[in-house]
């Protein structure tokens, strides 16, 4: 079991398993497998199991039919082994070796930084002396001469693929040198892994106008790895390598960026990372409006403060005739009394680049608040027309006063003051009638006569108009 898992993990991070092709698992997981050690092949694909077809040097496997499982193949005779699925067509092929002098590696991938053992082993475990390692043809120097049946190639290195085979004689016909047949090491390179994001500034937060930079990075991956970089949205790599520079960054920039690193084999992701582009704050408004606002004392009022243009984090503070009274985009009044009555603004502020060392500023429109106190223009509508009333009662009573005292008060010709018309006036001629009262009527005496006005209208005077006139009863 421990085997095909090994095999299975070859596949997959060969991309294998990725392309959906069959593949030939292995028991015992060494290649070439030696025919001595009951070998067993499981075919691997997709389609259904019981359609599949066995290949032995090419050719139709036609008792495969008669066993009890399709997709299973105990291995009883030397050669080159296939199978088919129907959903993803034939395996790489398998040889079984039954050779004199096998040379066998480990069924699994070779990656750098591993340890891994190659064993020489002679038909059916006969035992072998004088063992000798060959890769690419040139004996490796520096072993125990014949003393040792395997070789530990530790750390692996990416050198360190190539052919290798092994030299010995065996035991039962110890005056011939037996070679191997070269079997081929593949060493791969550590699959990249944990790829992380890092940005300057730290929190990939820049203003309009200034540079970023952002950097990718590898837990695990040994060489050679390529890198590219993609925004969401964004059709073709916005760059290659392991950092993307961004000299001067303009609004369009802002979005979720990712790191893609491949070492040819297989890609590894990071996780997305959100830029952000902020722009200068402008444009501050007070709502609601209109900029003069009338409201009642002991009403809710909420004032609310925002900026057509302007990119978080931005701050409010709130001034109140030019001083300031509060923080943050909304203005409350729970219960608004008089002295909240006056002039309101809102200053949007907030601080852009690294380390903040742009601020940018917007001052609103004032805002003129007025608070009445409940019936205040009725007190004053019934003040007004009291008043009004007023001044007419009293102007009735000063004109029957002076009926009154015009009716009381004696009237003799004394008294009159003589009138000098001028030329071209028209004059008033006023008769006076005394008339008595009753006698023995209470307060009647002949001091207090009753006065009665008689009215002439003359012509306009002239010059020869002037003289005494008396009255005409």
């Amino acid at each position: 079991m421990a085997g095909r898992v090994a095999l299975l993990l070859w596949a997959q991070t060969l991309g294998l398993a990725g392309a959906q092709t069959t593949q030939l698992l292995v028991e015992p997981p060494w290649t070439p497998p030696a025919l001595w050690d009951q070998v067993t092949l499981t075919c691997q694909g997709s389609g259904s199991a019981s359609a599949t077809a066995w290949y032995k040097d090419r050719k139709y496997l036609w008792q495969k039919m008669w066993q009890k499982s399709q997709e299973t193949f105990t291995v009883t005779e030397r050669g080159t082994y296939m199978c088919y699925r129907p959903g993803s067509g034939r395996s790489p092929p398998v040889t079984v070796s039954d050779d004199d002098l096998v040379l066998q590696v480990p069924v699994r991938v070779l990656l750098e930084g591993d340890t891994v053992t190659l064993r020489c082993r002679g038909w059916r475990d006969s035992k072998v002396t004088s063992v000798s390692f060959y890769r690419e043809g040139t004996e490796l120097m520096g072993l125990p001469d014949g003393t040792e049946l395997s070789l530990s190639l530790s750390p692996l290195q990416l050198s360190h693929s190539g052919n290798y085979s092994c030299e010995g004689r065996m035991e039962y016909w110890p005056s011939k040198l037996w070679q191997s047949t070269p079997v081929t090491v593949t060493v791969h390179g550590v699959p990249p892994s944990g790829v992380s994001l890092s940005a300057q500034p730290s929190r990939a937060q820049v203003a309009l106008g200034d540079s970023l930079v952002l950097s990718c990075t590898v837990a695990m991956g040994t060489g050679p790895l390529s890198f590219s970089w993609h925004r969401e949205g964004s059709g073709a790599p916005l760059g290659t390598g392991p950092r993307l520079e961004l000299g001067y960054v303009g609004d369009n920039d802002s979005g979720q960026y990712r790191c893609r690193v491949s070492d040819g084999d297989s890609v590894a992701e990071s996780d997305t990372m959100n830029v952000t582009v902020l722009v200068p704050v402008a444009n501050a408004t007070i709502t609601p409006g209109p900029l003069a606002h009338q409201v009642h004392t002991g009403d809710n009022v909420t004032l609310r403060c925002s900026v057509q243009v302007g990119s978080a984090p931005v701050t409010f503070t709130w001034l109140h005739n030019g001083q300031e009274v509060a923080q943050g985009p909304l203005l409350e009044f729970g219960d608004i009394v008089v002295g909240h009555s006056g002039t309101y603004q809102c200053v949007a502020t907030n601080q852009l680049g690294q380390d903040g060392h742009r601020v940018f500023w917007a001052l609103s429109p004032e805002l003129a608040l007025e608070v009445t106190t409940w019936g205040h223009k009725d007190t004053a509508v019934a003040a007004g027309v009291g008043s009004s009333l007023l001044a007419l009662v009293l102007l009735g009573a000063a004109i029957v006063g002076w009926q009154r005292c015009h009716r009381r008060a004696p009237r003799t010709p004394q008294d009159r003051t003589p009138v000098v018309p001028l030329e071209g006036e028209e004059v008033l001629y006023s008769h006076v009638v005394p008339t008595a009262r009753a006698a023995g009527s209470p307060g009647a005496t002949p001091e207090e006569p009753q006065v009665t006005y008689a009215e002439l209208r003359a012509p306009r005077l002239h010059p020869g108009d002037s003289g005494d006139y008396e009255n005409v009863l």
